[in-house]
């Protein structure tokens, strides 16, 4: 780990917001935070961050950058492209390293909180652990061995693209080799937020809400998510004997959520049984890995 008294840079780029921070040791000690424009190219993108980041720039050793999409070497493909658009193999670490005159590196956003989460919050003294967000979509980072898990082609936690059965996409059943689709379109913060509609909930948060209460329409829709998330868990823990799981996000983030994930993996074999908990650090998760990630060999 670097210093606990040097400044590192952090910048998370997200489809709705753009954030800057200096970490020092493991805490955020100041930030800055933008809109993302609209439409979110590269140079406009990449601009509006490096705005924000250059007033801490002085004061930083090295930059990490977490962004969501593919990240491999430094470079990053937009995995959506609707929100990135024209987000195919950009130089991601060598343009802000250049433009920041700092050293670079940079992840997955969710790999990014992964690091994080397992170096000053919930994943600390687990050796295979794994940070699950569930939001907007499902995204996900493992840490194995006390490694964080990096594939070349920037696929190595994509939770939310393993397949699961495609209920809600067809509104009814299907039987076991029926037709398939991502976790993500079945399991986030968007899927949850259409299915709350359809049952004339105003979003996700309140079907939610509703399920809390003791609703039983929004539950069954709620329960879904959180089996679905709690299968998925229990198949990694099979693969690769990860024993801790921090589950962060909008929709991860609440006690129901979490509750209903640990009943539906009570299911399950107890060698498959990791122990879920809720991610400590919330939204600064991304921000922090992605400092500690850059402050690695300091």
């Amino acid at each position: 780990m670097p210093s606990d008294s040097m400044p590192l840079l952090a910048v998370d780029i997200g489809g709705t917001s753009l954030r800057a921070a200096l970490i020092v040791g493991e805490r955020v000690i100041e930030r800055r935070e933008a809109r993302t424009p609209k439409p979110s190219t590269p140079d406009a993108v990449m601009a509006a961050a490096f705005e924000l980041a250059t007033p801490l720039a002085g004061q930083a050793a090295a930059v990490g950058v977490a962004c969501a999409g593919a990240v491999a070497a430094g470079r990053v493909t937009a995995t959506a492209a609707h929100t990135f658009p024209g987000w195919t193999d950009i130089p991601l670490a060598d343009t802000f390293a250049s433009a920041l005159n700092l050293p670079c590196s940079a992840l997955n956003d969710a790999r990014a909180a992964a690091w994080g989460e397992y170096a000053a919050g919930a994943g600390r003294g687990a050796s295979e652990f794994m940070f699950i967000t569930i939001s907007t979509g499902v995204g996900a980072g493992l840490i194995l061995g006390g490694q964080l898990h990096l594939a070349a082609n920037g696929l190595d936690a994509e939770l939310g693209f393993v397949s699961v059965p495609a209920v809600w996409a067809t509104g009814a059943e299907v039987p076991p080799l029926g037709p398939l689709g991502p976790l993500e379109f079945e399991t986030s913060g968007t899927a949850l937020g259409g299915q709350a509609q359809a049952l004339g909930f105003a979003d996700a948060r309140a079907l939610a809400a509703a399920a809390e209460a003791g609703n039983e329409q929004a539950d069954a829709v709620y329960r879904r998510s959180a089996a679905l998330i709690a299968w998925k868990v229990a198949d990694i823990a099979a693969l690769l004997g990860v024993t801790k799981v921090a589950l962060g996000g909008s929709v991860g983030l609440r006690g129901g959520y979490l509750a209903r994930v640990r009943d539906s993996l009570a299911h399950f074999p107890e060698r498959y049984q990791p122990q879920v908990v809720h991610a400590e650090l919330g939204s600064d998760a991304g921000l922090i890995g992605a400092g500690l990630w850059a402050g690695r060999g300091f």
